[in-house]
Order: structure tokens, then sequence, then C-alpha cells
């Protein structure tokens, strides 16, 4: 039997496995001896390797498979059994597992879960239409959740899954999977003897990798065989999950009790694996674990004694949990306080396993969860039982995944494939339940947490350094730096999401505790402390990881909990975290020895227990009606809650203040981070809202005065004009003095936690970002904090963000500039968002940039201007704020309470007396703090009591009562300050010290004592400690008062006495008239109009600067009481001069010169700016018009220089202007660029569309290109190939274009700026030694200089004068003319810029596109090569024009035309080619030759090209660039005139060819007739009927009567239709001629309708005869016969004729055809950009038949090519750069499919263009990171498009790089 198992053939296995099969359907005794058979058989063909991983070979493994198909088919062939199984598959549900890097999407509107994801085949079969969906690529992996009612609602299911009764499959027959549940278990039992052989323990710690990849290696094959049974359905699936999860076989196999040798070892590689794993085997618990306690430390690095040993110390000491402080020694131990159950013990290091499934995923954990376990554990979720199976063996495994994970080198890798395998598991809700209850996950869960963490603590170096006893994470560790803990904080947020497990975690007390601990470890981690000497050496980066670590572990989980605490019912909830949070919260204090000052230069922005506390009060005040003290501690806790945010708030304006730039840029970012949009909502918000609770419930004046020490401006509060700051520089009091104040108004003012409503929230946030800037869809729903969980996607508020954002924005569509840049769709405020919702504290708070609040206050103000509401410079508005929730009206006592005001008045003070240190900011703040007082004023206060009773009563304070209103209009007279020495106000005090009554009035009449908010503040927090009665150290006290002395204490301080005599009320009347530069510029409104009374919102008051805001609070004030409004109009009436006159008087003047001056410098700039503007706007006009190269500007530059002897250059390098010399040439600055765009132009006007399907292809050989290049192979193939050179152009690919800048510059002086730039290191876009060079004036890309023809610019003085000479004259002149021979010109400047020009141009395109001779180099190649460059110009700019010449004028480039030049260059070179005068065409096309010297020619090997085989336009150019220049007009129009009737003649030959025989035979007759009238020779109908009589001597009419005759035999030809086809066959030769006519002899363009342009243009170009009259025009009518027509026609017929008789196929294929060629395009994109992105990012390439990483396709052709793909590279050359010179000679348009974008390569550059495909929103999708469904944006495509055709790459794209072939 043995033998059988080695190497039988499949014969012979197929009959043992039916002879098996059968026996086992038979009595039990036979199946029984057929079942152990089968065993034995089983363990030889499966034995595991001998001798380590290398054992078993590669053929046994084959072998082995093989058998085992066999034996599960029972005989049966493999296909069969497969498609059997397949039939009684009941599932419903998809479960495809994919990879990272699948592409998947993702519906809102359908997912239940917030992780749910369908495959693109289930997506497309299901009914999204309208949906919020997404598409994106997956980054862990996942599986398609299709048919999946727990994840998804059953409408988004497609139409494969959608059936749901499992009653129409039949059940399965009982003998098909009957060997399966025989094979299976020994099957997999040999995988896992596999896995245990070949894992050994890493030695100190350095896993063999090598190792484990090749057992994974052999393995390979033996899982993808599982995984083809997982994919056989339902059916095998439950068979599988039976042997899987029966723990009998499991015992019977792997217990290691078997007699066989193998397994026994096999069982204690696995013994020992799970050692070394740091865990134990349940048996051996028993007898190793006494020892092991008494060790104290494990066998692993984990630590054992749960209760307090650390893996440093090692002590097995356990304490109890109520020992609360007990040991100090923290290094010995930390303080992690957990409840030491064994059942914590048991969750890190016991595993005992019951099933393969077990075992399979411990392996699969130990191996590092190799992908292809990960998709065969995954594959079989689908089936139930196995779903619950394996979730609770995963949970049972967790603690040995964080383990593996955190020794892991490849992290990334491992947390994705666990996060892959988890979310699958815990996204659905039943199963997370039921794993709850049944596994303890939670517990497990918050366990293993805590355990990671445990590993990287240290000591908190916060506030006591020496005797701290906390402990926080070490933010530099592996752990924390590479996000390690991601997968299981993942999984955290993943069930905390379910509602009823997150109701057992709230319940659960013992849990929160220890979730509690959990956080406190993040607790004031990354503390910063500020350098004040030297620059840090070294900037840590590690605040990226505590900004993600407190996001994603606290907060995230944070926010899961709170979604769940929305009712009242969850009271309970609230009540028990907020109390255990306090609790963390009260030993943090004591574990970091605070008592009431924190210390100073530090801080951390990492609060997260502060946060859990306030985010919990606030949804139980919000949502859950609970009531506010019941959950607030004593004040003494308050007073330290709101220590640390505000030393938060305090650093934040520090830093902005660069108080902190010795600690680096890196603190600049902790800033922005703590405020930035996705951590703002976890971070600055409940910070700010928990001061506002504190606030509320502290004392006011205590909260204050807290304020202004910890912005360390209490000592500038002062009425002296100097003082001395002790702890903060001058030149930072400004901006920390700003920032203080504009704390206290944001805490006061902002409402996000206080009562708003998420509608409310939702749109303040909206409108605050808008206002910054116009927005994209996408970056304002990145902007806006998201909340509950950032995972969800939910935005507050039940509105939704759409409607939210109709309502408060217009969207404005994306626009084009020519110019390139690309805008996209935004979003901007609506006018009335502008006029009442601008909200400057909230643009303030959510402000990542300070620039961004200057640019929403100058959008503010342009908005102001435009709709004149206001001029000059507009303040902040003041904003209405939604009501105050009651729980928090406390805090509206700030504003009435006298610390503040005192400040207020002593800010307003200093502001009217022009102290130093203070802005426009600091009084704006002021008054806006004022008017938050008078809109929150309490109760009305009495007017009857007296003013001045109020102010004997009190005449120690300021201040005679707390309420603002009263006190606005209490006169303060003096007050005593202390003052340097030197102060002025010292130098005033002797007369009231010497008199005495002087001084008897200081004393009682009411001297304000200085005031020293210090002391104020240590009074206020003692008489609340001695309250509390709490002994806080009172030892410690005494050092923290110290370090705080007040102020005064310096001895160089004295004492002064100032009179003020003021109030803030008159205060505020004067900043009116200070303002306002005029003396009383205040009247009370009131006085003409009592109304403004009534009406409380004046709109007037609404915008405007301070003197507006002051009205305004003045308005307020008289509103709120009668005798401030009797006190204001006092103030008004006593026009008394400011106080100190002397003093103020030179400040107000100097101010109002200061204004004066800055108003007349700004209307000096204004001018300036204007003169700019306008000479810019010309300069653009004149150099700049690149961008539309369809502009209808015609420069009418040839009238202008119709008398011009000389042209005059301006050199724009050193500036002279001067005739260009052989001596000292000018040039025009060009860019010469190989191009293709000709060659692309298809015969059809049907666009071509880029392939979509497998259907469609695109044919390269109906391009223009295709087309000319097999004429040429033709007639190379039967005539002379020199004489085929000149019959043809060639240049439709890779032709040279040239393009000008049209500015010009000496030769010389261009060769110095070459060599500055080639000396200048600054990086350029561009390559200086390939002579690559920006345009010094325009700055356009050039390359080349061409030089100018010395003589006129235009040749027109030598075509005015109409010669009488007859055209036989003419053509004997041209004749002897083409006989000079050119000489080499002398050896000028000229000459050699000429020849190195024409380098150039050679030089510019490849090779393969110059090199078409027969003969290599010869010189026909280099006569073809040249004439072909000006056709090529010429053709383009045809196309440019837009095919034809209908439009006129001059070309649109005006001056910037070069052909000019370009074509003096050419001919120079073409006349050092002479032609062979025998061979010259002229000869041919003006004399008949003599028969014998034809025949003669005949008889070489190989005849010339048939005149009537030859293009005309190619002759022309042949022609005009051999002839001496300048060329005479009227030799010209000679050239045409003859070259016409070549042309007309193959029109004739080119019909008569189309037509049917019968049509035939009825011309020649009717021609014949006619014949012998007087114009016979300018009738078609006499040439047809000539040319079809001579052509009937040869073979060129027979053999395509079959072929050709249904083309046209339907159409009879009419006259008029021979006409039309005879003018469009001459057409495209007649624009050529008359562009060429236009640019060597500038005549101008008539403009015309498509149909008369023959006409326009024959006359133009002198064709049409004098006499001619409109009406019965004929297109014979412009011929004009040098010599007998019929004579010459019968001579050029012949040579067809002979040529038939040798070649009679090829004769019709060489006639020259009527050119249709539609103009250029790019293939036609679908509309939709998913139909590309389907079709081509799956398609393997043809080269490679890979599928490639980073595919892309042309647009012009439609190759699918790999960017950057190494497969595909040739000779260095990447594929996509070898496209680009294959297909466009150099320039290749490539859509990225991964991307959505565009990339252009020209030459050696290439630069990213930008994305034609759009969203909803008018946004592209770089990268489709969004994954919206993207549509075409045509208008974006046409711009691409023009700027291809017309070589506009360079100069409107601005960013080029250099590819270095690479792409």
């Amino acid at each position: 039997m043995a033998g059988a198992a080695g190497g039988s053939s499949a014969q012979e296995k197929r009959a043992t496995a039916s002879r098996l099969k059968a026996a086992l359907s038979l009595s039990a005794d036979e199946s029984e001896a057929a079942a152990s058979e089968l065993r034995a058989l089983l363990e030889t063909v499966l034995s595991p390797p001998s001798g380590g991983a290398g054992g078993g070979g590669g053929e046994s493994v084959s072998e082995a498979l093989a058998w085992c198909r066999c034996l599960l088919a029972g005989g049966e062939p493999w296909d069969s059994f497969v498609q059997a199984v397949r039939a009684y598959d009941p599932a419903t549900l998809c479960g495809l597992v994919w990879t990272a890097n699948f592409v998947a999407y993702r519906c809102r509107t359908c997912g239940i879960s917030p992780c749910m994801s369908l495959c693109a085949e289930c997506f497309h079969q299901g009914e999204h239409a309208g949906h919020d969906y997404n598409m994106f690529r997956s980054q862990a992996g996942g599986a398609c959740d299709c048919g999946d009612g727990n994840v998804m609602r059953e409408a988004g299911f497609c139409k494969r899954h959608r059936i749901k009764s499992s009653s129409e499959v039949p059940s399965v027959p009982k003998d098909l999977l009957i060997m399966s549940e025989l094979v299976l278990p020994q099957f997999i039992f040999c995988l896992i003897q596999y896995l245990r052989e070949g894992y050994d323990e890493p030695v100190l710690d350095v896993p063999s990798e090598k190792d484990l990849h090749k057992v994974l290696q052999i393995l390979e094959s033996h899982i993808s065989f599982l995984e083809d049974l997982t994919k056989m359905g339902g059916a095998m699936r439950s068979v599988l999950t039976q042997v899987l999860t029966n723990q009998q076989f499991y015992k019977d196999l792997s217990s290691g009790g078997a007699e066989n040798a193998c397994a026994k070892k096999s069982h204690e590689k696995y013994l020992v694996a799970l050692k070394g794993s740091g865990l134990t085997f349940p048996e051996d618990k028993a007898a190793c674990g006494g020892q092991e306690q008494a060790a104290g430390g494990a066998s692993s690095s984990v630590v054992q004694g749960f209760a307090g040993a650390t893996p440093a110390s090692g002590q097995g000491d356990s304490s109890d949990e109520e020992d609360q402080d007990g040991g100090q020694d923290v290094g010995k131990r930390k303080r992690v306080k957990l409840s030491s159950s064994t059942k914590d013990q048991s969750i890190m290091d016991v595993l005992k396993h019951k099933c393969f499934l077990e075992e399979l995923l411990f392996w699969t954990i130990k191996y590092e969860f190799p992908q292809k376990m990960v998709t065969f554990l995954l594959n079989m979720l689908p089936d139930q039982d196995y779903k619950i199976a394996f979730t609770k063996t995963f949970v049972q495994h967790y603690a040995f995944i964080m383990k593996t994970l955190k020794k892991s080198h490849e992290s990334d890798t491992m947390s994705n494939r666990i996060v892959h395998i988890s979310v699958q598991l815990f996204s659905n809700e039943e199963l997370a339940r039921q794993v709850t209850e049944e596994c303890q996950l939670l517990d497990i869960m918050v366990t293993v947490l805590l355990y990671m963490m445990e590993s990287c603590l240290i000591k908190s170096e916060l506030q006591d350094e020496e005797n701290s006893l906390h402990v926080v994470v070490n933010c530099g560790e592996a752990l924390l730096k590479n996000n390690t803990y991601w997968p299981l904080v993942s999984d955290f947020i993943n069930i905390l999401s379910h509602q009823s497990v997150a109701k057992k975690f709230l319940e659960d007390h013992r849990l929160l505790v220890t979730w509690m601990n959990f956080v406190s470890f993040f607790q004031g981690m990354n503390l910063n402390k500020r350098e004040l000497n030297e620059h840090v050496e070294f900037e840590s980066q590690t605040y990226y990881a505590a900004f993600a670590a407190e996001l994603e572990a606290c907060a995230q989980p944070m926010w899961g909990l709170l979604s769940h605490c929305k009712i009242r019912e969850t009271q309970e909830y609230t009540r028990n975290v907020v109390r255990y949070c306090l609790e963390a919260l009260q030993d943090w204090f004591d574990a970091i020895n605070f008592v009431d000052e924190p210390t100073p230069n530090q801080v951390t922005f990492h609060l997260p227990l502060h946060r859990y506390y306030a985010m919990f009060l606030s949804k139980a005040v919000k949502c859950q009606e609970l009531d506010l003290d019941s959950l607030l501690p004593d004040q003494e806790m308050l007073m330290k809650l709101m220590v640390h945010p505000l030393q938060i708030q305090a650093s934040l304006s520090e830093i902005h203040s660069n108080m902190w730039v010795r600690n680096g840029l890196q603190i600049k970012g902790q800033a922005m981070t703590y405020v930035q949009s996705h951590f703002c909502n976890s971070m600055i918000d409940p910070d700010i809202y928990l001061l506002q609770v504190c606030a509320s419930r502290l004392d006011p004046d205590y909260f204050i005065s807290s304020v202004f020490e910890r912005f360390k401006v209490v000592d500038l509060l002062t009425m002296a004009s100097q003082h001395q700051n002790t702890v903060l520089d001058s030149e930072h009091e400004r901006s920390m003095l700003e920032g203080a104040l504009t704390f206290l108004v944001i805490l006061l003012s902002l409402r996000l936690h206080l009562g708003m409503t998420d509608d409310e929230i939702l749109r303040a946030e909206m409108v605050a970002q808008l206002c910054m800037n116009d927005r994209t869809h996408s970056s304002l729903l990145d902007l806006i904090p998201e909340n509950p969980n950032p995972k969800s996607g939910i935005i507050p508020g039940s509105l939704s963000f759409e409607s939210m954002l109709s309502a408060v924005a217009d969207f404005k569509a994306p626009v084009f500039e020519p110019g390139g840049s690309m805008q996209q769709g935004m979003y901007t405020p609506k006018a009335e968002v502008w006029d009442k919702e601008f909200d400057p504290v909230m643009v303030i708070l959510r402000t990542v940039y300070r620039r961004d609040v200057q640019s929403a206050m100058d959008r503010y103000t342009a908005f102001l201007k435009q709709s004149g509401k206001v001029h000059g410079n507009p303040w902040p508005p003041y904003k209405k704020r939604t009501h105050l929730h009651p729980s928090y009206k406390g805090l509206m006592r700030l504003l009435h309470c006298k610390t503040l005001h005192i400040v207020l008045f002593t800010l307003l003070y200093k502001i009217l007396m022009d102290h130093q240190n203070l802005s426009e900011h600091v009084l704006c703040m002021v008054l806006y703090l004022i008017e938050l007082g008078l809109e929150n004023s309490s109760e009305q206060e009495a007017d009857e009591e007296d003013s001045m009773g109020g102010q004997e009563r009190c005449h120690d304070s300021w201040f005679p009562g707390n309420n603002l209103v009263s006190n606005m209009r209490h006169f303060i007279n003096y007050v005593r300050v202390r003052v340097p020495e030197m102060a002025p106000e010292v130098k005033r005090e002797p007369p009231a010290s010497t008199s005495a009554d002087g001084s008897a009035a200081s004393q009682n009449s009411g001297t304000a004592q200085v005031f020293s908010l210090v002391a104020e503040r240590r009074k206020k927090f003692q008489e609340i400690i001695n309250r509390n009665t709490t002994e806080a150290n009172q030892a410690v006290r005494p050092k923290t008062s110290m370090k705080w002395s007040a102020p005064g204490a310096t001895p160089q301080l004295t004492t002064a006495i100032l009179e003020i005599k003021e109030s803030i009320l008159s205060l505020l009347v004067k900043l009116h008239h200070k303002l306002s530069g005029k003396q009383n510029s205040y009247y009370p409104p009131w006085l003409d109009d009592m109304e403004t009374l009534i009406q409380c919102e004046n709109p007037k008051y609404l915008h405007g600067d301070g003197m507006t805001a002051v009205e305004r609070i003045l308005l307020k004030a008289a509103l709120q009481s009668r005798l401030n409004k009797r006190i204001i109009e006092e103030i008004c009436r006593k026009v008394t001069p400011p106080v100190p006159p002397k003093k103020i008087s030179p400040a107000e003047k100097k101010i109002l010169d200061k204004e004066e001056r800055r108003q007349k410098a700004r209307e000096r700039q204004q001018k300036l700016l204007a003169e700019f503007a306008s000479r810019q706007k010309s300069f653009m006009e004149t150099a700049m018009d690149v961008e539309s190269p369809d502009a209808e500007i015609a420069m009418e530059i040839a009238t202008a220089e119709q008398h011009v002897p000389e042209a005059v250059y301006d050199c724009v390098i050193c500036g002279q202007s001067g005739p260009s010399t052989e001596e000292r040439p000018a040039g025009l600055v060009v860019l010469l660029q190989a191009s293709s765009v000709l060659g692309q132009c298809r015969n059809t006007t049907e666009p071509k569309k880029l392939p979509t399907s497998e259907k469609e292809q695109i044919y390269p050989w109906d391009t223009c290109a295709a087309v000319y290049e097999a004429r040429l192979a033709t007639l190379q193939h039967f005539f002379k190939d020199s004489s085929c050179l000149q019959s043809v152009s060639i240049g439709w690919e890779g032709g040279v274009y040239v393009q000008t800048c049209g500015h010009t510059l000496h030769i010389d002086c261009h060769k110095s700026y070459m060599e500055s730039l080639r000396n200048d290191q600054v990086l350029q876009g561009f390559s200086v030694d390939k002579g690559e060079f920006t345009c010094p004036l325009c700055r356009q890309f050039a390359n080349s200089v061409l030089p100018c023809y010395p003589g006129n610019n235009v040749e027109r003085n030598l075509w005015q004068c109409h010669s009488n000479k007859t055209m036989q004259d003419l053509i004997k002149e041209v004749e002897d003319l083409q006989e000079q021979l050119g000489t080499f010109p002398s050896e000028t400047n000229l000459s050699k810029e000429m020849e190195s020009v024409m380098k150039d141009i050679k030089s510019t395109t490849q090779k393969k596109y110059t090199d078409y001779s027969k003969t290599p180099g010869s010189p026909d190649n280099d006569f073809l090569f040249m004439y072909s460059v000006a056709r090529t110009n010429l053709e383009l700019e045809l196309v440019h024009r837009g095919g034809n010449l209908c439009l006129g004028g001059a070309s649109t480039a005006g001056k910037r035309s070069c052909l000019h030049q370009l074509f003096h260059v050419l001919a120079m070179h073409m006349r050092l080619y002479s032609i062979d005068s025998a061979y010259n065409p002229w000869k041919k096309l003006t004399q008949l030759m003599q028969n014998d010297e034809s025949l003669q020619i005949c008889s070489e090997e190989q005849p010339e090209v048939p005149v009537l085989y030859r293009d005309a336009s190619s002759l022309l150019l042949i022609q005009i660039l051999t002839m001496p220049q300048p060329l005479r007009k009227e030799h010209f129009t000679c050239i045409i005139k003859v070259l016409f009737t070549l042309l007309y003649i193959q029109a004739l030959v080119a019909l008569s060819v189309k037509c049917s025989a019968e049509d035939r035979m009825t011309w020649m007759n009717s021609g014949a007739l006619k014949k012998s009238m007087s114009n016979a020779k300018k009738s078609w109908e006499v040439l047809l009927s000539h040319v079809i009589s001579e052509l009937y001597n040869g073979k060129i009419y027979e053999q395509e009567e079959t072929e050709d005759l249904a083309m046209d035999s339907t159409s009879a030809w009419c006259p008029h239709s021979i006409e039309t086809y005879l003018q469009q066959f001459c057409l495209p030769f007649l624009r050529i001629t008359s562009l060429l006519q236009h640019h060597l002899f500038g005549a101008e363009l008539p403009s015309c309708q498509e149909d008369e342009e023959f006409t326009v243009l024959a006359n133009c170009l002198g064709l049409l005869p004098p006499s001619f009259q409109s009406s019965e025009f004929s297109s014979a009518s412009c011929l004009d016969w040098p010599v007998p027509a019929f004579d010459i026609i019968s001579q050029w017929c012949s040579e067809l004729v002979s040529f038939a008789g040798k070649h009679p196929t090829q004769v019709k294929i060489l006639l020259i055809q009527e050119a249709k060629w539609d103009l250029p395009r790019l293939l036609q994109l679908p509309e939709n950009y998913n139909t590309i992105f389907q079709y081509y990012h799956r398609k393997s390439c043809s080269v490679c038949s890979k599928v490639p990483k980073d595919p892309a396709v042309c647009l012009v052709c439609g190759t699918f090519v790999c960017l950057k793909g190494l497969c595909c590279k040739q000779q260095s050359y990447c594929e996509c750069v070898l496209h680009s010179q294959n297909c466009g000679a150099g320039t290749g348009i490539f859509l990225l499919i991964n991307a959505s974008v565009i990339i252009i390569i020209r030459g050696h550059r290439f630069c990213l263009w930008g994305s034609i495909y759009l969203d909803a929103h008018g946004e592209e999708d770089r990268d489709l990171r969004r994954g919206k469904p993207l549509y075409i944006c045509k208008e974006r495509y046409k711009v691409l498009e023009q700027q291809w055709v017309s070589h506009t790459f360079d100069h409107i794209n601005k960013r080029w790089g250099p590819h270095y072939n690479g792409l």
C-alpha cells in the first residue's frame, strides 16, 4: 500500500479512491476497515517532513495534493466534483476576501456599521445611484459584506445576494462529502505538523525570518488547496468547520500520545513554542506555577504579578487595592492599581488549545500573520458556526497577539493583517455582544491595552520633579512612535460602537477604574520645558506620537462612549464616568504634588482626564438633564482643575509671541495641532468648556486675576506711563495682553457646549471656515470637526451637511484662465452671512495660522466696501450670542466683577494717554468685553440711587458695586500708583505734597489704593482653602507665594498719586473724539431722535470702525439706565479739552499728522500701482498672448511697415536697437520642438474613443502619418530614390515646429547670457547644457536663436511693380535662376549662425524621423528634411487657424511668426544642393520632352516618379527654396500657376478613377465634342475627356470594375458635384500657398465664407484671369497653360501608362487622392471616470503581461503603459518616456489611471498638468483619495487639447522637472 502511495499514476489513484469510497458506504465492519486503510494511506502520503523544514520536497507536496484531490472526489474528475458540491451552496453572503491595495466601495447610505465595504462587482450590481458612496483603496484588506444584514441594509444587496430563503437549496447527499470528512482532519493536521516542525524559537530575540519564509513557501500550495475548498461554497465550508472545531479529532491526532514517534516529536516542539511565548499549558501550571510566582518573573517579558511588580525590578510583592499611597519609592514600583485577581493573570498568559482552529490561529500569530493564512481563515467566515468559534478563538489569543505585535519587526504589515481579521469579527453587533458576555472581551481588551502601555512608562516631570509619583508613556518609544498600539485601540473603538457592549462597559465599575488608569498614563505626556538660554540642539518630533496617541487611545473611545449617553435613561453611566474620572484626577494631583501654582515655563498639551470629565459633564447637561452642581467637586478641586487648561491657553499665547522660539519649530507645530480641525473638538474645545465651568462656579475676581497672572501681564495694568515687568520682556507685553483679552472674549462668548444646538454648531463652524477663505467641498468637510467619532463621518446636527452648506454659501463653478491655473469649484459665503453671521471670535478660535484671521477680516472689509455699507477700515463686528443654558449663568459674573472693571478702566485710560505697548486690537477687545457686559447685565439697577452717595460709602476701593452698568458712570478722581524713580508722574508731585489740605484731600477724597491683583488672588485662595479646612501641606505654601511677591517689592519704585477724574463713560466719549480726530465729535443720537432708544438693534451700528463701536456701547449704556443717559449728555456738554492738555494736544496733532501722512502715502501707492498695472497690461498684450492661440487680435503690422527701408531689431539684453548685419546678426528667440501633432490627423470627422472594453480597439493606420509613410515606402519600391524624396513631404511625425515669443537679441549677447546661466547655481527648470533658456524679457521657454536675414523684413518693394513679361519669359527666368549654383556663402558671423541653427533644427528630432533615403547619409535626405520643416510649420499654422483660411487676418501670432526668417535659413542651405538639370521637375512641368529623350530615361534601372504622383505642395517648396533669395513676386506667381495646372490634372485623374465605367464613357464623349471650342483648355469637361482617353491606353481602368463599383456607382456625378470635388481637391494647396505668400510678401489674407474660400484664395494668389466674372465661376478658369495643354497632359499620362504596363495593381494606389484630413484631436473620453478606472486598473500590460502598479494610458493614441515600471524598461528608458518619443516625438500626454491626473512629458522634462475629471462639486480628486464619482470636465479637456495642438505646454505650465527617463 505504501508503495502505491509513493508514485502511483493518476489512473491507480482514481481506482483506489473510488474503491475506498464505495467501501465506506457499505456495512459498519467494512466501512471501519476502509476507514483505517484510508488513514494508513493518508499517513504515508502526507507524512510530515523528516529532518526539519527542508524535508518535504516540491514533488512530494504536489503528489500529496494530487492524492487528496483524488480521494476527496472519490475517484471522479476533480472539476465535476467541484461542480457537484457548488450545487448545494446555500450561502447568501458574498464574503470575498481582499488584501491591501484592493479597490472596494463603501456606501454610507446602506451601511449600518461604518466599516461596511463592498467589492466592485457587488457594488455595481446593487442599486446605489444617488447614495453617499465612495471608492477606496483598502489599507489593511477586508471582505465584502454584501448579503450580511448585520452590517448593511438589505436594500443595498446586489442581485446575487438578495435571495434569502435556504429552502430552495437541496440538502447534501451523504456520500458526496463522506471522503472529505475523513481526509481533511489528517490534511489539516499535516499542515499543523509542518508549522510545528518549521518553527524554531528565535535566539536572542532575532527571529530567523528566512526560515519562516521557507516554511511558508513549502505550505503555499497546501493553503491554496484549502482556499479552493472554501470557495466551493457552503456545503464544503460546513465540513471544514466541523473538522476545524471538533475537539475529538484534535485530541486523537495531535496530543502526542500517538505511538508515532514523529507525532511525539512535533508535540514536544509545540510545547516548547508555547513556553517560549511566555504562555503556559494549563496542565503544567500546577507544577511550575509555584516557582514562577516566587521567582517573580515569568519566562516572558510580560509582568507576572499584576498588582505591582515591574519588569525592571521583578519584585513579587503584591499590594492590596486599598493601599492607596503605600510606598514612595517610585523607582521600584509603578503606581498601577489593578485588581490582582487570577483572572487577569490568566488573560495574559494561559492558552489551552482544544481544536485545530485554535492551534492554527496560534501558528498564524507565531508566523506573524502570513497573508495566505489570513485569507483562508477569513474565507471561512460566511459559515455561521465557524464565525462564532473563530471569534472566540481570536479573543482567547488576544493577549498573545499583542505580545507578538510588540516584538514584531514588521509591525506595520502585521497591524494591517490583524485589523483585516478583527474588523470582520467585531463590526457585527450580535457577535460582539455574545463574545463580550461569554469570553469577557472587554476585560481582555482593557487589560491587554494596559499591559501594552506599561512597557513604555517613564516618570513624569510635571510640577514636582523630585517627588512626583506619576508615570506617563514615553512618546519616544517605538510603540508610540510607530503607532503599534493602533490595531488594539481600533478594535476597542469598534466594539464600543455597539450599544449593548458599551452599556456593559459603562456599568462595570471595575472596568471604568482600570480604563481611567489607562487614560492617566497619557495625562501630562510629552512635557515641554521652555528653553531660556540656548536654542535646543535637537528638535524632538515626539509630539506627533503624543497627539496621535491622545486622539486614538483616549479621545476616540471617549466619543464612542458618549454616543451612547444621549438620553435621560443613561444618567447613571455618566455619573459613573464622572465619578471615576474625578477620582483619577485627584490621584493625579496627589501624585504630582500639586498645591496651587503651576511650575512656570512648562506646558503639556495632553490632559485626557480633564477632557473626559469635561465632555461627560457637557453631555450630562445637554442631553441627560442632569443637574450640573451634582457632578461638580468642591471649590478647591475646581481651582486645581482650572490650572492646567489655563496654562495651555497662556502658553499658546506665549508661543505665538515667539517666547518659545528657542524650543524650535516643533513647539509651534504643537500649538497648531492643538487647534487643528481633527483635534480641536477633543482638545481645545473641552479645555475651554472646562474653564467656562470653573469660571461659572469660582469667585470671579479670583478667576480674572488668575488669568492676567497666568498671561504675565499684571504689571502692565497700571495707570502709570512706565512700569517694570518682572516676568515678561517688554517686546512680548503687547501680544500677551492681546492674548489675555482675546482669551477672555472667547471664554465669555463661546457657546459651543453652553447651549447651542447641533445645527447651530454646524452652522457656526461652517461660517467660520468659509469666512477665512473660499473652500472646496472636500476641504470644508475636512475642516469641520466631526462628532462623535472621527471614523464615522457623522457631522453634528440633524440637518445634513449639504443643506446647511446651501443655506450659508454660494457655489462658484470652476473657472479657467487660459494661463493654466485651473481652479476648482469653490463655496463662498452668501452676502447675508457676511452681514449677520460673521463671527470673529469663532474665526480666532478655529484658525491654525494667524494669517487666516487677517484674511477673514480682509474679506469682510471687501464685502462691506462692495456693498457700500462702510468706507474706511471696519472693525470686527460684535455678534449677538445664543442663549446661555441656565446651568452656566454664573459665567456672566466675570463681566460684573470689580477686578475686570478696574482692568478695563485702566486700559481705556492708557489707550487714551497713548501709553506704549497698546494696540488697536487691545482696544477692540476691551470694547468687546464692555459690550458683552452690557448685553448680559443682570438686574436693572435702581435709578433713584444718588450717584454721589455711592462714592462716599466706599472710599478705599475703585468701584462701588459689581454691576458694570452702574460702575461705568462712577468717576475715579485720584489713583495711587507705584512708579519707577524716573517716571514723569513723580516730577509733577510737589504741589500736592506741600500744601496740607492737598495732602488731606488726597487722604480721604477716595484715593483708590494701588491694586495688586496677585495679592487679592492669594487672599481669595487662602480663604477658600481655610473654608475647606483641608490641611494642604501648609509647610509648602510660603515657598510658593514668595516666588510671586507683589510687583511693588522692587526697591527702585516710588509711590505717586495721579489725578484722573474720569469714568468709563467719559473715557469712551473722549476715545470717540480721539478716534475721529475732531473735538466734540460725539453727539448723543437720542437728543435728535428719541426713536434710537426704542429701536434696540439699529442696523446702522452693525458694521463700522472703532467710532461705531463706541457709539453702539454708549447707546446701550444709555438704554440700560436713565442715569447713564443723563451723565453721557453732561459729559458731552462740558466741551473741555481732555485732561492733561499739554500732553494730549501734541499727541492728537501727532496722530492727525500721522493719519494725513498715511492717507497721502496710500494715495501715492494707489497711483503707482495703477501705473504698474497699466504698464504690465500693455506688456502682456504685446508679449504674452501665448495663452490664447485663437485670439482674434489681428496685428496690423504689415500695413505699418510699408515704407521702412530696413528692419530694426531691439535687443532685449543690451537694449540697443539697430538692423541685423552680416557681422553682428540679430536673432529671434525661438523654441524648436519635434511634433507629431500633424501625424495624428485622421480622415474621419468621427473622433476616436478611448477603449474601455476588450471589444474596442484603436488602429493607428488611418492616421495621416501612417498614410504618408506608406506612400513614401511604395514610391521608393518602384522609383528612383532621389526622385521619391522630392515627391512627398515628411515631418508629419517628428517634424520640427519653430515658434517664437517675438523678442529679438544680438547673437553675441545671447552667448554671454547663456554663459551667465551656466554659471548660475540656482536650480532651474531647464537644462542650460541642452541650450535651453528663458527669454530674458518675457521668461518664455526657448532653446535656440533664429538669425534674422539682413535687409527689409518683408520683400514688399519687389512685388509692387506689375511687370508685363509673358508667362514664357518668366518660366525661362525661373529656370535660369535655379541653374545658378548656390555659392557657398562667405564665412560671416551670419552664415555661421545659420549653420548652427540648422544643426539645432536637425538635432531637435530623432534620427529615424530624418532618414528616409535608401542610401544612408545621402544629401537627398537633408534636402527632403529641410523643405519638410517648412511644410510642417505651414501646415501647423493652418491647423491653428482651424484648418482653413476663412478667418483671414494676420497670423494669430501677429509679429510672432518666424516663418520668414526660417525660410532664409532653409533656402541658404537648400541652395547648396543642386538638382541635376535633367531631373529638375520644373522642366517636366513646363516643357514638352522629345520622345527619344523620354525613352532613354525610362530605360534606366528605376524610373523617376511620374509627375502625376508628385505632391504639388512639396514641389512648390522645393522650387521656392532653391531660388536665390529674396524672391521676386512675379516669379512666385509664375511657379504657382505652373503647379496649379499639375494639381488640376491630378484632380481630374483621381476623379476619373472614382467614376463608374458608364460615367466615364459619357464624360469622354461629351468632352470630346467641345474640344474645338475656343477656351477648350479652360474647360474641365474637355480636359477630363482628354485625360480619360489618354489613360484608356494603359491598363489603368481595367481591374477595378469589381471592387470600387459599390462605392460611388450609386450617386451619379453631376457637373455641380464635379466642380465642388475639384475645388476641394485643390484647396489644401491654395491654403498653403496663400500662407506662404502672406509670410514672404506680407500680402493680406482676406476673410471669407467657407463656400467662397476657393475663389478668394485664387484671386489673392493671382490665379484668376483679369476678365473674371463671379457668376459662372469654374475652377478651370484659373488654369494658365505654359505649353499646349493637351500635349503636356498626354506626356504626363504616358508616364502612368508605361508604369501601369509593369505594375498594374499599384497604379491606382499611388494616385494622389483628395485630402480630407480632420483637425488633430485627442481621444474622446467617457463621461464617467469609473468606466476608465474599472477597465484599466486591473488590465495587464501587453508588454510584460503583469498588472502594472501605476497604469497609465496615452490620450493621443490610447496605448496602455506602465508608468515607472521597471518591467518594461528598454535601454534605460522607462515605458512612458519611450512611448512619448515614439508616439509624439518627445511629447506625451498620459492619464494616470490610479490618480486621475494628467502627466505631460516634453523631451527630458515632465509636469503634472492636473485632472480633467472633477466631482459633483467641481473638485479634482488626485490619487482618488476621496473616491467620489468623477465626471469629465469638457472645458478642461478642451484646454488640454488646445495646448497640445498649439505646442504651448512649455509656456503655460510652470512646474517642470527632469524625469531622468524614469517615467
